[in-house]
């Protein structure tokens, strides 16, 4: 495993998206103390909700910009596991499809 992309629920309701190279365990433990002064030490605690590795550092830099671009609702879909809604959430138009 090379790299793994990664998703924060944070105490305010928002979700971080991230990556690393290293333990994915010690990457979250970072961030639940705070080490990083940034968007997740002000919003405390977080829970990892979602996470997925990588074998290439570049195919993981591609997940995660393709990633922080979404919407909520399709974020939301990727962490339930439900793929199948990814492209129908990616069509124009297709905000609060959550009753499909």
């Amino acid at each position: 495993m090379e790299a793994t992309l990664y998703i924060l629920r944070c105490a305010n309701g928002s979700y971080y998206t991230g990556l690393t190279r290293k333990d994915l365990a010690s990457r979250v433990s970072e961030h639940q103390q705070g080490t990083f002064d940034g968007y997740t030490a002000r919003h405390l605690p977080v829970f990892l909700v979602f996470s997925q590795a990588f074998d290439r550092i570049s195919d993981a830099i591609a997940a995660e910009r393709q990633v922080k671009g979404w919407r909520r609702d399709k974020k939301e879909a990727l962490i339930r596991g439900e793929f199948e809604l990814l492209p129908i959430l990616s069509k124009r138009g297709a905000k609060g499809m959550r009753q499909l």
